[in-house]
């Protein structure tokens, strides 16, 4: 009798669950991994069918800065902010340091020649956002292809260039920073961010991408403002004001 209705209850259930239909997909799916002695937060997103776009400044142009001022402009717009990360390099006025592309308009202009700093550790590269898929394009194929994206935001250096660590990067150096970036599979339709949980060193930045995501190119978006709004996750990590920012959306329910 016991296991009878132990049966009845689970089919019981079992309807129940049913006739609330499929549970909704969920937009952005992120975990927490160990990767060679160190931890990381990947934020995994699929395109097409997923809204994955760049943010700076609101209709007035007043740069949004954190995420909680961006959640509240979608939110006005009946959608819901349900993740975003921060976007590239900026000057003190959140200015992009380097190419940056929103709404198909571009509001700065690519950066080619090596410079201070890790932006200008050549090569590096672009994240670019087009109908259907998303890339990271090393930034002198992105001149000469000249793909045409709707967003486009510019850092370096890169991570992984077809398959292989930047050049220049040590197995043996010091310079530890929590660090984030992102990575695109070859036909543009993953894309993995991903933000170290400790300081990490490019090389095992780098590695990350290439050996535990799998992915061919990938690039560093910064290391002293890496942020990330991850709900799902209990994610919303406060700072200093951001410039560009990347976002998923979704319909408000």
């Amino acid at each position: 009798m016991i296991e009878r209705a132990r049966l009845l209850l689970g089919f019981g259930l079992a309807v129940a669950i049913s006739a609330l239909g499929p549970a909704p997909a969920q937009a952005v799916t992120c975990n927490t991994i160990d990767f060679e002695e160190n931890r990381f937060t990947l934020c995994e997103v699929t395109l097409p069918q997923e809204t994955l776009r760049l943010y700076r400044t609101d209709p007035l142009g007043v740069p949004y800065g954190h995420f909680s001022e961006l959640a509240t402009r979608v939110e006005a717009l009946g959608e819901t902010l349900v993740f975003a990360m921060n976007g590239g390099m900026y000057h003190d006025d959140r200015a992009p340091v380097g190419h940056y592309v929103e709404d198909g308009v571009e509001q700065m202009r690519v950066i080619a020649t090596p410079g201070p700093g890790n932006f200008g550790l050549l090569p590096n590269g672009v994240f670019c956002i087009r109908e259907g898929r998303a890339d990271v394009i090393e930034t002198g194929l992105y001149l000469e292809s000249d793909p045409g994206c709707t967003y486009a935001t510019q850092s370096g250096p890169m991570l992984v260039i077809d398959g292989e660590l930047h050049p220049r990067f040590l197995p043996d150096s010091t310079s530890r920073y929590v660090r984030n970036g992102v990575g695109t599979s070859e036909d543009g339709q993953r894309v993995v961010f991903a933000i170290s949980e400790n300081a990490v060193t490019f090389h095992e930045f780098g590695r990350l991408f290439r050996d535990q995501i799998g992915v061919p190119n990938a690039l560093f978006l910064d290391g002293n403002v890496s942020r990330l709004y991850a709900p799902e996750i209990g994610r919303s990590d406060l700072g200093r004001r951001m410039g560009p920012i990347i976002a998923v959306t979704e319909p408000a329910r």
